[in-house]
């Protein structure tokens, strides 16, 4: 069985694109929770779209400016 992983970029406009290939079953779970946290932490809306047999998520971030 090869390795479990997932892609991580953070775009210009601060959306955080995750992408998988299929996820293992025993790994399924924790995949899916680490996202969810990653998605928690950044706020924002957020996106899932399946590419072929599996699926992305895109998290969509945004920092607001302090004003001095």
């Amino acid at each position: 069985m090869g390795e479990d992983t997932i892609n991580i970029e953070i775009l210009a406009d601060g959306t955080i694109k995750a992408e998988t290939d299929k996820i293992s079953g025993p790994n399924h779970l924790n995949a899916d929770n680490f996202l969810k946290w990653i998605a928690e932490q950044a706020g924002g809306e957020k996106s899932r779209q399946r590419r072929g047999t599996h699926s992305h998520s895109h998290e969509h971030h945004h920092h607001e400016k302090a004003k001095a």
